[in-house]
């Protein structure tokens, strides 16, 4: 599968949620202190997303 989402520890020693297509990084989270934060950070892009409007600026 060419998308997936990666927690990685960055070099603060902090949990990061990465979504990954192939090798490159899409987006990424801010840094948390525990690996579940970064998981809970998943289930809610995977939960709101969606649904979420598209907003462009002018």
């Amino acid at each position: 599968m060419a998308h997936k989402f990666v927690i990685e520890k960055n070099k603060a020693g902090e949990f990061v949620a990465k979504f990954k297509y192939n090798a490159e990084v899409i987006f990424w989270t801010e840094g948390y202190t525990s690996r579940a934060s970064a998981r809970n950070a998943i289930e809610s892009i995977l939960k709101n997303g969606p649904g979420a409007p598209v907003e462009e600026a002018e």
